[in-house]
């Protein structure tokens, strides 16, 4: 008789501060066969669960697969189904539980949302073995923890491993039921709260961390490291940056081992707690530096980032702070996008191609700049292209999905071309251009939303990149002191200076 797997997917990473609300139909659910069907060839973490459970004949259920871009609290309802489903599954019998899961998830009646679900988990099937893929941006609590036997987050930031996460966590599921390992996890939760920007695992303290972390899996004993970088935007009591070790307890002083590497890293992440912080330019002083930037010798056009409106990290993909500082200081030939407005969708496609139009643009989202709302941003010119904003996706992130960018336009002025969509969406691949007509290589200014998903298709086509925050914040802004942190535990750097 085959085995019976449990795999899920549940993904929410949570911003406590975002104006945009987070029902069930933000997660575009996949119930049974459908998320089967769905996850199937996907590069995620229950894609690779999948495939392993399909290596070894085993049976299958996928109650659910639901993913929202990151957005406020997510509402009640939608927590209570989606957890009912994967609980459902659970209680009808299985051998094995996988569960692709974000690791920062706040819900209405739960700030551990990830734990809740845990806890409720085991206590169904208190002897069954569960694995637990995170994102590099989980929020890690104790009860998080307790509630699983392996644990493991992305090791990449831009998130290009999530199947290879999958593969490492379902494979050490595996040797678990064949008795090959007895898994011993630890941890250690760090008193910082790090700066999304300073979680790239390409450069700086992330990336020495991480680098350490590879190498210690390469110890005896050891089965599974992860640097957690956190999510500070999620403001509950367990935000901040975290260690996971996992060792094999068949393995003489296994706890011991697993003790010391954690303890080894966390030392190491808080000898390095500066570089884990960043401080945003005035916006006007990153603007001249696109400038210089495009007047020396290279081609192609300067990346600018505008991170303080940043839809992965629950941005609201509608502000205009930067773009009408760039159009104001002279910018030209920009391409820019996509905003988000469906009001101004909706009036674009009535009026048609090619007829000069004055617009007001973004800003309607509920964002307000202490406390008070900004109007939206006006400007005159013509639609190019209208597209129907369903983008299959070729680059590394979410390859071979579909980014769903809703009813879209190519709205061109005499400064700019925009894209303006129905729906919020990360621009982690060129279609959002390339597919509305925009030819990114020709233009000499390219300003997106993002931090960092934007990157491994961008800058490869770009002479340098310039990172943006508004002066004004935003919902996603890198300056703390925009953000009024009520329930994270204290002292905590850099809100509070450093313990000790």
């Amino acid at each position: 008789m085959s085995l019976r797997f449990v795999i899920a997917r549940f993904q929410h990473e949570t911003n406590t501060f975002s104006p945009i609300t987070t029902p069930l139909e933000s997660f575009y659910p996949q119930w049974g066969a459908d998320a089967l069907t769905n996850q199937t060839g996907a590069r995620t973490a229950m894609a690779a669960f999948i495939d392993a459970a399909k290596s070894i004949g085993a049976s299958i259920q996928t109650p659910v697969t639901a993913y929202a871009n990151p957005s406020a609290t997510v509402d009640a309802i939608a927590y209570q189904a989606i957890c009912d489903a994967i609980c459902l599954a659970v209680a009808a019998g299985c051998d094995a539980i996988l569960l692709d899961l974000h690791g920062a998830m706040v819900a209405s009646g739960t700030d551990d949302g990830e734990g809740s679900l845990l806890e409720r988990i085991r206590k169904i099937a208190p002897h069954i073995p569960i694995g637990v893929a995170l994102d590099l941006h989980a929020n890690l609590t104790p009860r998080m923890i307790a509630n699983c036997d392996v644990m493991l987050s992305f090791k990449t930031y831009p998130h290009i491993d999530m199947y290879e996460t999958g593969e490492q966590v379902a494979h050490l599921v595996l040797a678990m039921l064949k008795k090959e390992i007895k898994p011993y996890m630890t941890y250690r939760q760090l008193p910082i709260l790090s700066h999304t920007l300073r979680s790239n695992t390409n450069e700086g303290a992330m990336q020495r961390v991480v680098k350490q972390a590879l190498a210690i899996e390469n110890e005896k004993g050891i089965l599974g490291t992860s640097i957690l970088a956190g999510f500070s935007l999620a403001d509950f009591y367990d935000a901040g940056m975290s260690v996971i070790v996992i060792s094999d307890e068949r393995h003489p002083n296994a706890k011991m081992i697993a003790e010391k590497y954690a303890e080894q890293l966390a030392q190491q992440i808080m000898d390095l707690a500066d570089d884990f912080i960043y401080t945003s330019a005035p916006s006007q002083n990153s603007i001249d530096e696109a400038i210089n930037l495009q007047q020396k010798s290279g081609s192609g056009p300067v990346l600018l980032l505008d991170h303080s409106d940043n839809v992965m990290s629950g941005g609201t993909c509608d502000t205009t702070d930067i773009l009408e500082l760039a159009l104001a200081t002279g910018l030209n030939n920009l391409a820019t996008g996509p905003i988000a407005d469906p009001i101004t969708v909706n009036q674009l496609l009535k009026i048609g191609l090619e007829k000069k139009c004055t617009i007001a643009l973004g800003n309607r989202s509920g964002w307000t700049y202490q406390g008070k709302p900004k109007k939206p941003f006006i400007l005159e010119g013509v639609v190019r292209t209208i597209h129907s904003g369903d983008i299959l996706v070729s680059g590394p992130i979410f390859t071979g999905s579909i980014l769903r960018m809703g009813p879209s336009v190519l709205f061109e002025t005499q400064q700019a071309q925009i894209v303006i969509s129905s729906e919020r969406v990360e621009p982690y691949d060129l279609g959002v251009m390339l597919e509305l007509g925009i030819e990114i290589e020709n233009k000499s200014f390219v300003l997106l939303k993002s931090r960092m998903y934007c990157r491994p298709v961008f800058t490869p086509l770009c002479k340098g990149l310039i990172e943006c925050d508004s002066d004004q914040g935003g919902p996603t802004s890198s300056n703390y002191a925009r953000f009024d942190f009520q329930k994270v535990r204290r002292p905590i750097f850099p809100l509070d200076a450093l313990p000790g």
